[in-house]
């Protein structure tokens, strides 16, 4: 659906892009992550054809969004970070001159209006100045305009900005429910978010790519990052002996306290943690060594995503 090909993006000697190749299959809900200043919104930016590159190439469905941008654009729907809203017009107003603009007429357009109207929740508030409303109700203004058209690709750049708990939860119900018929991408700084809703997450860091692939995925690309911690009646040599002998366990350090007991931090990269947990718990059973207390912690999102944004900025 949506073919990126070295895209690079200079302004003077700051490369903000730099050469990005991704493709983006139809029909799924993609996240887009990266830390502030990193490339998300000017990449968006040039795949929505609202910015030239430098050098690239975005294809959306095949046509080039430079070479055939009139056909390319009518297959996107986007909401930049700032909405671009008319504030002397209520949402039914501005909605209306949107469609229009996008070639919508008659009572297609009336239908339309109200299918996003409702999608979005601004039935209330849709005889309303914009200027009267909300951040969140001008934010749903926003998305509703995207929506428009029924563009086949939805790109939303921080959609969920300035709602409240119950309009996030909305909104990603919505997010997920467009997936299902669009190509949705949308950035986002609340990982937790993300990895809720996308299918697939990208990690942009510096204007390059550093990760692309489905979140559980990208957790096992920390290596033994899960990690156990349990306390046991074991001595150190002791659960050295027990864990040489067992797999799945790729690191471990003891510390041995007071009344000789010993705590141990053991490192992981088997994606069942608490497979791991039982077979310890036995191990040290089969010794008739008590495991006195146990925790297991599997990697975060947020884990991944500082150690890859990390370990790029130590390559500079």
């Amino acid at each position: 659906m949506i073919s990126v090909e070295h895209l690079t993006k200079c302004y003077g000697d700051f490369m903000a892009v730099n050469d990005l190749s991704f493709e983006i299959a139809e029909g799924h809900v993609y996240g887009f992550l990266g830390p502030n200043g990193a490339g998300k919104s000017t990449t968006m930016n040039i795949m929505t054809g609202c910015l030239s590159a430098t050098e690239g190439h975005v294809k959306i469905n095949g046509h080039d969004i430079f070479e055939e941008p009139e056909k390319a654009k009518k297959l996107i729907g986007y909401l930049p970070e700032q909405p671009p809203l008319y504030m002397n017009e209520t949402p039914l107003e501005y909605l209306k001159f949107v469609g229009e603009a996008k070639g919508l007429c008659g009572q297609e357009l009336k239908t339309e209006i109200k299918q996003v109207i409702e999608q979005t929740k601004l039935e209330g508030v849709q005889n309303r100045l914009i200027s009267k409303l909300s951040k969140g109700y001008k934010q749903r203004v926003g998305i509703a305009q995207a929506l428009l058209g029924n563009p086949k690709v939805i790109i939303l750049d921080e959609p969920t900005v300035g709602l409240d708990p119950i309009q996030i939860i909305e909104i990603r119900d919505l997010i997920k429910e467009l997936g299902k018929s669009h190509t949705v991408i949308f950035s986002s700084h609340i990982l937790s978010e993300v990895q809720a809703i996308c299918e697939k997450i990208l990690i942009i860091n510096k204007g390059r790519l550093v990760a692309f692939d489905e979140p559980q995925n990208l957790e096992k690309l920390m290596a033994g990052a899960n990690e156990i911690v349990f306390v046991t009646e074991a001595a150190a040599e002791e659960v050295g002996e027990i864990l040489n002998q067992m797999e799945d366990l790729t690191d471990w350090t003891t510390d041995t306290g007071e009344n000789a007991i010993t705590t141990v931090h053991v490192q992981t990269p088997h994606d069942d943690i608490h497979s791991v947990c039982r077979k310890l718990f036995f191990a040290f059973a089969a010794r008739e060594k008590a495991i006195l207390e146990m925790t297991a912690k599997k990697v975060s999102l947020e884990e991944v995503f500082i150690e890859l944004t990390e370990s790029e900025v130590e390559k500079e």
